[in-house]
Formats: C-alpha cells, sequence, structure tokens
C-alpha cells in the first residue's frame, strides 16, 4: 500500500478514535512529525517542494488544520 495511503488511514482513524482536545492534538501532532520526517516537508515555506509534492502538503495541511492548538 502506498505510504501516503497508509499515513491518511492513520489520520482518518485518530480523528474517529481520539477524544477531541490534548489527546487528539498531540496524536495529530506526532503524525505531522512523522509526515515531515518521511517526506521531507520544508520547516519554512517554500511553493517549488509544494508544488512538487501536493499530495503530501495537502495531507501535511488538513493534519494541521484539524488541530484545535498549535
Amino acid at each position: 500500500m502506498n505510504r501516503l495511503v497508509e499515513l491518511h488511514q492513520e489520520y482518518e482513524r485518530i480523528m474517529q478514535t481520539t477524544r477531541p482536545g490534548v489527546e487528539q492534538d498531540q496524536a495529530l501532532s506526532h503524525l505531522m512529525d512523522r509526515i515531515a520526517k518521511e517526506f521531507g516537508v520544508p520547516l519554512l515555506h517554500d511553493p517549488e517542494w509544494e508544488q512538487k509534492h501536493r499530495p503530501v502538503i495537502a495531507l501535511y495541511r488538513k493534519v494541521s488544520e484539524s488541530r484545535t492548538t498549535l
């Protein structure tokens, strides 16, 4: 299975099985860290990288926007 698909499934599992709040935010934070590490997401906004990796940055942003605290 595609690794990005697996990470998206992990996101869905977190959203369905963890209580909103600190527990969910921590799980989402760990997922963001895994995405960043596995796909080399740059720390700063890099339009060229984002253009080349649209599905990755889309998932990364989706996870980020789902967090209630940053």
